[in-house]
């Protein structure tokens, strides 16, 4: 059912808070996921409870600091386990989705509530820029910049946000249908049936998608195809991979904040790649000179080997990169023709197979090979 919150005063924020409360109150879930504002005014995810903490909630914050698939994996996955309901943008939902299918994650007890995203910046650049409009919330000026100028760039969001053509999570729930909505006096929302039934909602509003999230999506793809047509100049040219990763210091930040790199043991963090002092002298005996860490190509390559089928472009790891490297950006290049090779959106359908893990005896034919 498509219907609406109203929102009173042009606070759209206290509208989302209340129908959160909602959920808690009616008894609907045990606990939600949601991005909640510290004291120092950080956002962070956290598991609330308490219906009355959720004055505290801010789901429209613009920043990512984490994609929160990976904690709402956590609190799904095993039994016994509570009813969680978990706030969050496409880049999540689409992690989470394809969690599940890894084992990594249940939906069996979880409720994803997505929200439409216009975009986020960098905790850091969300700190600053709020401190310098701190009566005036972000998450306005990003929204309505999006009804009035959908084509219009935003060079302050984080480089994944800037190429992101899948802002909306269609498949949820609940879905707050942020882009369609003129926040200042309404937050539309689409919610299933029996869940709106229970939560006393009424009403019929909206079908399909409005014009300026259309051309919106249409900017972004755009900016998307040019971003990759960029980078694989440099990746096909005489750069190279190897130029393009010249920088990695294999802190493993990239792996680490990674949704879909799930694995406990990781070979990378194991003593195998611990090697004996006369190996690093054999390798600079040989080559004249040794690259010190070495094995930092291998790393890349492994983990594109790994997850490029199920990357779902949120760009945790360029954030996360000391050295500023494209990370994401190279990872979704290359992950675009892997994942079209086999006609696979990752995050698309629950119940759509991951293609490695299912044995086709003719999937090579269908692909031309």
């Amino acid at each position: 059912m498509k219907t609406s919150l109203p929102v009173e005063n042009g606070n759209a924020l206290a509208a989302l808070q209340g129908f959160l409360k909602s959920l808690l109150e009616k008894q609907l879930v045990d606990v939600l996921l949601t991005p909640m504002r510290t004291p120092s005014g950080s956002i962070t995810p956290a598991l609330v409870s308490d219906p009355a903490l959720l004055e505290h909630a801010d789901p429209l914050a613009p920043v990512l600091p984490l994609n929160a698939a990976t904690w709402a994996g956590k609190v799904s996955l095993r039994s016994p386990r509570p009813r969680v309901a978990a706030v969050l943008r496409s880049c999540e939902a689409r992690a989470l989705i394809e969690l599940t299918k890894m084992a990594q994650a249940s939906l069996d007890d979880l409720l994803i509530i997505a929200l439409d995203c216009a975009g986020t910046y960098t905790p850091s650049v969300y700190l600053r820029k709020q401190q310098d409009q701190s009566d005036h919330p972000l998450w306005v000026d990003l929204y309505a910049a999006i009804r009035q100028k959908p084509d219009l760039p935003n060079p302050e969001l984080r480089p994944a946000c800037q190429i992101c053509e899948q802002p909306l999570f269609e498949n949820a729930p609940i879905r707050l249908r942020l882009l369609e909505s003129d926040l200042e006096h309404e937050v539309l929302i689409e919610v299933q049936d029996e869940i709106a039934g229970n939560l006393n909602l009424t009403g019929e509003v909206g079908n399909g998608r409005a014009p300026e999230v259309e051309a919106f999506i249409a900017a972004r793809t755009q900016a998307r195809d040019q971003a990759f047509a960029e980078i694989r100049a440099r990746l096909e040219g005489e750069e190279g991979i190897t130029g393009v990763f010249a920088a990695c210091i294999r802190c493993h930040n990239c792996m680490t904040v990674c949704p879909i790199c799930y694995c406990k043991t990781c070979v990378f963090k194991s003593h195998v790649f611990d090697h004996d002092p006369m190996k690093y002298w054999e390798w600079s005996r040989q080559k004249g000179a040794q690259r010190m860490p070495p094995d930092t190509m291998l790393f890349h390559l492994t983990r594109q080997n790994h997850m490029a089928l199920s990357c779902v472009g949120c760009g945790m790891c360029t954030d996360a990169c000391p050295s500023e490297l494209p990370v994401g950006l190279v990872f979704r290049a290359v992950a675009q023709r892997l994942q079209q090779t086999f006609d696979y959106l990752p995050g698309r359908n629950a119940e759509e197979p991951l293609p490695l893990v299912t044995f086709k005896a003719d999937e090579w034919t269908e692909v031309g090979e």
